[in-house]
């Protein structure tokens, strides 16, 4: 029995040491497909996600150090560092409006335009990736998928389930009510208006008090009609 579990751990130890022989030749080959390629990768959205995809199925985040061969070769971190900087100063500028949500694709929008035509293009992919490596600087930035939208967090505000619910119920329309949200989701009015109070005073919402029927409950980040404006 004692021969047995011997000959296992060798069996072990020898299948260990091949994988890490396949891991280090698929490192290597990546490395050489990435100094090859490296113009498209920094041009091409498409082809900046392809090669993400690759590096991630073999366990290697080329941002994961913003030194040595991923950053010398590609630049890539300094691709996502300066990203990082453009989507601070548009939610920045743009906290005023939108209490410090704002949706992916809007976000996108205004990025680009403060890229400028000749700059590299960037693709959600590649705001998502900047977002998440924003997380280092606290918890200000997050993000939130909202039915089929994404919202980005760029303020510290605690959101919980019931926030995000209610999100998702003003999605189509821009905005909710307090009628609304006790019919659509059976709570207590109670519950409506203290998730409604708490986007408020965190100015994630705008209210208007002087609407038809009932006050009405405006997301601006999901106004879609101010999107663009500036």
């Amino acid at each position: 029995q004692a021969k047995y579990k011997e000959r296992g751990s060798v069996l072990a130890e020898d299948q260990l040491a091949q994988m890490s022989k396949q891991l280090e030749t698929f490192r290597t080959h990546l490395q050489a497909f990435a100094s090859k390629h490296k113009q498209e990768i920094r041009r091409s959205p498409e082809f900046r996600l392809q090669f993400q995809h690759m590096c991630a199925a073999i366990g290697v985040d080329p941002l994961a150090s913003g030194k040595g061969f991923w950053a010398e070769v590609l630049g890539v971190g300094d691709f996502y560092y300066e990203l990082g900087v453009q989507i601070i100063e548009v939610c920045l500028a743009l906290r005023h409006r939108n209490g410090g949500l704002i949706t992916l694709e809007e976000l996108q929008h205004q990025v680009l335009k403060g890229r400028g035509k000749f700059a590299q293009d960037v693709s959600a992919d590649d705001l998502l990736r900047a977002i998440r490596k924003l997380k280092v600087l606290g918890s200000g930035f997050g993000i939130i998928p909202v039915g089929n939208t994404v919202l980005v967090q760029s303020v510290p505000a605690e959101l919980s389930m019931d926030h995000t619910v209610v999100l998702q119920l003003a999605e189509k329309k821009g905005f909710v009510t307090v009628s609304e949200i006790r019919d659509s989701l059976r709570w207590e009015t109670e519950r409506a208006k203290q998730v409604l109070d708490h986007l408020l005073k965190e100015g994630m919402a705008w209210l208007d008090a002087q609407a038809p029927a009932e006050p009405q409950f405006w997301l601006p980040a999901l106004f879609s009609e101010l999107h663009g404006q500036d």
